[in-house]
């Protein structure tokens, strides 16, 4: 109780940066609560250098409310959605994450980004921007500030595709009487939930859709997000490999992170209770915890965070972004026009 006393005024500090993030990523989508609280936190450690009795709870909301986040967010995942949506979008899905995260680590050897940057943006980018980036940041050991760096490429480039997205598929000839064609290309093609419902919604504004093609889209985006699951269990077991091979009294038992465990152990909870006649509706407050948890260690990242330091470093990130960004659209559209979607 005492160690928790210590750690409350820095836990109170990102609770009231996080309400009114959570609030106004509700009314503005397209930005999402994660980014505004980041980048509330980065403004507000420019000109608050000295956190004293703040400082050890901020740092533990960083770590220990993210992984909570994460665990609360598998329960908001259906593991038989793989099933229903597997024959139409699971292709397209393999092919954009495979492409982002090559793309990553090959600019990672030919630019030298740091490994840390280069795996945060190329899994953020592949899979759910800052869902996956909050998933793998403890599992392969980032800091706040590359946590901070990433998520910040990662927004900016997902606001690009919110916006020209539903342009660019009327440009290039969607059909505009179906949600099909647009929902699979914004699921899979836009790295951030908020993001994709944004840029699915529009196309249904447009083309007075009603909810078919942000329906489309949000299935194929959960079924993508999935991915968090073999890629952290693969990481970790990487960085147990590396560090074994540094330290012969490395345990892989260990070094293994119990909240991804936890994560899978809540995805499979949910297919189980759903496929016994539960209704979704009863994980719904879990899946609301989860975004305002995952809010909340945005704002102590932010806090934690060197705004200066990250804009004289963020040429190679953000070429990193608008390289993962672009094969991620190609891969996306060239495979859709093979299997004749569009």
């Amino acid at each position: 109780m005492k160690n928790f006393s210590r750690k409350l005024a820095g836990i109170l500090v990102c609770l009231v940066i996080a309400v009114p993030s959570w609030l106004l990523g509700k009314k503005f989508p397209v930005i999402g609560g994660a980014v505004t609280a980041i980048l509330a936190g980065m403004i507000i450690a420019m000109f608050w250098q000295s956190r004293g009795r703040a400082e050890e709870g901020i740092k533990w909301t960083s770590k220990y409310i993210l992984q909570s986040a994460v665990v609360f967010l598998g329960f908001g995942m259906n593991l038989s959605v793989v099933l229903q949506t597997g024959k139409q979008s699971l292709p397209i899905i393999v092919c954009t994450i495979s492409t982002s995260l090559l793309i990553a680590w090959a600019l990672h050897k030919a630019m030298h980004i740091p490994g840390n940057i280069s795996t945060l943006v190329g899994v953020g980018s592949s899979i759910c921007g800052g869902s996956a980036i909050a998933a793998t940041a403890p599992v392969i050991g980032a800091d706040d500030s590359e946590v901070a760096q990433a998520i910040s490429v990662i927004f900016f480039f997902n606001v690009l595709a919110a916006i020209f997205f539903p342009i660019l598929g009327h440009a290039i000839g969607f059909d505009t009487t179906s949600g099909n064609a647009f929902g699979i290309f914004a699921g899979t093609a836009i790295n951030d939930t908020s993001s994709v419902t944004a840029a699915a919604s529009t196309w249904d504004s447009m083309w007075n859709l009603g909810s078919e093609t942000l329906d489309k889209a949000v299935t194929v985006k959960l079924t993508r997000t999935l991915a968090i699951i073999p890629i952290t269990l693969v990481l970790a077991m990487l960085r147990a490999k590396k560090n074994t091979s540094q330290d012969s009294g490395f345990s892989l038992r260990k070094a293994f992170p119990l909240f991804v465990l936890f994560f899978v152990l809540a995805s499979v909870f949910t297919t189980i209770a759903l496929s016994l006649g539960v209704s979704a509706s009863v994980f719904a407050p879990l899946k609301e915890l989860s975004k305002f948890m995952i809010i909340m260690a945005m704002a102590a990242i932010g806090l934690n965070s060197n705004i200066v330091k990250l804009i004289k470093s963020g040429g190679k990130p953000i070429l990193l972004g608008a390289c993962c960004w672009a094969g991620i659209t190609a891969v996306s559209l060239l495979t859709q026009h093979i299997m004749g979607i569009w």
